[in-house]
């Protein structure tokens, strides 16, 4: 029964994509919602068994991989974390299906769509499902894949492909760093099976090989999850239907960096350096893309941004070997985040595929159960107390109060001054989009509307789980030695910091909060006033304001550095140089050129006097004598 998991996404995306002429929209709307239902399903049932019944699930399915000293066979390796990855990929997934049913109805290429969004479930399923690094990485390059179809299904708007090829390129460079670590690790230990790289962990730490090893690793994470100095793809991924940003967001691509670290904390373990990198990576990416979110207009960008920062948190909660409460965040984030973007979605739906928060304004009266839903998410991305990303998020920042270290200290700097950015990008949203009158003249000139039950369906699940996941599973993710935690994340007993987070300071554990709630409180003092206000205030700040409306000059400085010189070595040389004047001149069309010239001068020789051939037939052969 496990094997349905990963069965029955790849059957579906294979039912739509070869037979979707023939279903019709109508046939690849129920085939999506049978499959995906019951992947949920038995992914929750799984879930059951290993987190309240204990143990996991080994379940071989056939040979993959067998050449010389590497051998791989395809398993099904499910334990507690691989069962909170299912629930977390197929809840939203099937969600998403459903949701994208009634926002993409109209679309003449449905069945193209349901088709990839299965095969992405497919390949996060076979990733989070791995025995080893390589079925991981198989699945690694697969929502690579996925990505690029989906943030281009908009395939004839320009600015949808060339987001899809950024996305592709800085994942690909992300990508040649986890195959090095690949590569270094079996170089190591003449294996990629995640049990034998643990075994040899403690051997690694006493090489600088584990360093290294684990900073490639951690580099590939940094591109699949969008962290700092790679996360530039990421807001412009926004280019795809709304439906694909939440599953990229929420559930699939964006969190597989999250989990690998997590999986491969018994390395991580043993290489404090690397841990110390993760710590601090992650809480300047939280802080980073929190300030870029504070001026964005496109809603989705926000949004976007936001994802960015919070997985930081994750990260930069691994770095403190706290495995349990950066799982418990992306547990949590799931929910909230999806809702958010589905929420977004159907705000733009309803207003005709406006974006721009200035043209959205005075929505809540129109749209009151979308604003309900964007408030609660908000509120949860926000921290507020006894939702769900308060629990995740406030312990994440306890535990880093709690290190007593210098990554801790950063982290918990930085964190808390992210804490107060979120609220405050937050609510300028709800302001924008829904309290405050439009700012801007709108392009549509159609009243907007609440969506229809596929829509509210989904976003009303997820409002569920982002008001009760925290406190439902919170004793399952960050107890004190909790054993469902202990069972997928090994960490060094000097490195275990629940209980300093259980006893630090109560200025270090109420200040999170306090300063969310002082996010919330600025931003209805600042939008709450005339719009001439804002601008004054904008405007006095103008130096930190132009460093954010540029995100910090990092597409500036990727565009000078590596994309302006790759084209100008393209076109002069490669182009000009090599194309136009070897490959055209000697290619194929330069051989035709030569060879029309060749037998234009030969056909004189064709003159139709006998004494004439004679005559080179004798010369030929004196030729020939004499050679």
């Amino acid at each position: 029964m496990h094997a349905l998991v990963i069965l029955l996404p790849l059957l579906n995306s294979i039912l739509c994509g070869l037979f979707g002429r023939y279903l019709g929209s109508s046939g690849c709307v129920r085939a999506s919602f049978l499959s995906l239902f019951l992947t949920a399903l038995v992914s929750w049932v799984t879930f059951c068994n290993v987190a309240f019944w204990g143990g996991a699930i080994y379940s071989p399915l056939f040979p993959w991989v067998h050449s010389g000293c590497l051998g791989a066979d395809w398993c099904l390796a499910i334990d507690a974390l691989s069962a909170t990855m299912l629930i977390v990929v197929t809840t939203v997934s099937f969600l998403v299906h459903v949701y994208s049913s009634e926002y993409l109805g109209a679309d003449p290429h449905v069945g193209r769509f349901f088709s990839y969004i299965s095969l992405f479930t497919f390949f996060m399923v076979a990733l989070v499902t791995a025995d080893g690094l390589l079925q991981l990485f198989f699945g690694w390059e697969g929502v690579g894949l996925c990505s690029y179809l989906l943030i281009s299904f908009w395939y004839t708007r320009i600015k949808a492909g060339k987001a899809a090829i950024k996305a592709v390129l800085v994942n690909r460079v992300a990508d040649v760093f986890i195959v090095l670590g690949l590569g270094l690790l079996f170089f190591y230990t003449n294996t990629l099976s995640l049990g034998g790289a643990f075994a040899v962990a403690p051997w690694l730490s006493s090489k600088y090989g584990l360093d290294a090893l684990c900073l490639l690793l951690f580099l590939g994470a940094m591109g699949k999850s969008a962290q700092l100095g790679l996360h530039t793809w990421l807001p412009d991924a926004m280019e795809g239907p709304t439906p694909v940003s939440a599953l990229i967001h929420a559930a699939t691509m964006v969190t597989a960096g999250v989990f690998l670290v997590v999986r491969c904390s018994s390395l991580f373990e043993y290489s404090s350096f690397s841990l110390g990198v993760v710590a601090v990576v992650g809480a300047l990416t939280a802080f980073v893309a929190a300030t870029i979110a504070l001026l964005q207009h496109d809603i989705k960008k926000v949004i976007a941004y936001s994802t960015c920062s919070q997985l930081g948190y994750m990260f930069f909660s691994c770095g403190l070997s706290n495995y349990g409460a950066g799982l418990f965040h992306l547990f949590n984030h799931a929910f909230f985040k999806a809702l958010l973007f589905l929420s977004a979605g159907s705000l733009i739906h309803g207003w005709g595929d406006e974006q721009d928060m200035r043209r959205l304004g005075g929505s809540a009266r129109i749209m009151p159960a979308t604003y309900a839903c964007v408030l609660l998410g908000s509120l949860s991305l926000g921290g507020f107390p006894f939702l769900s990303g308060f629990y995740s998020k406030d312990f994440i920042l306890e535990t880093a109060a709690g290190a007593y270290t210098v990554s801790g200290s950063f982290a918990y700097t930085l964190g808390s001054v992210t804490a107060l950015l979120t609220s405050f990008y937050s609510f300028r949203l709800i302001f924008l989009a829904f309290v405050r009158p439009p700012s801007a003249p709108r392009t549509v000139a159609a009243a907007a509307h609440e969506p229809g039950p596929a829509m509210l369906f989904p976003m009303g699940v997820l409002s569920v789980g982002s008001i009760f996941s925290g406190y439902l599973f919170k004793d399952m993710f960050i107890g004190l030695g909790s054993s469902f935690t202990s069972s997928f994340a090994y960490v060094s007993p000097e490195r275990c910091y629940d209980l300093g987070a259980e006893f630090a300071p109560f200025v270090y554990k109420s200040a999170p909060a306090v300063l969310s709630l002082s996010g919330v409180l600025l931003a209805l003092l600042l939008y709450s006033c005339a719009a001439s206000g804002v601008s004054r205030f904008v405007l006095g700040l103008r130096p930190v304001t132009t460093l954010l409306w540029d995100k910090w000059h990092f597409d500036k400085a990727y565009n000078r550095l590596f994309v302006s010189p790759a084209l100008a070595l393209g076109y002069s040389v490669f182009f000009r140089s090599l194309d136009k004047g070897f490959i055209e001149q000697v290619g194929p069309t330069g051989i035709g050129r030569l060879t029309f010239k060749l037998s234009k001068a030969a056909k004189y020789l064709q003159s139709g006097y006998i004494h004439a051939y004679l005559t080179l037939m004798v010369g030929g052969m004196v030729l020939l004598l004499l050679v």
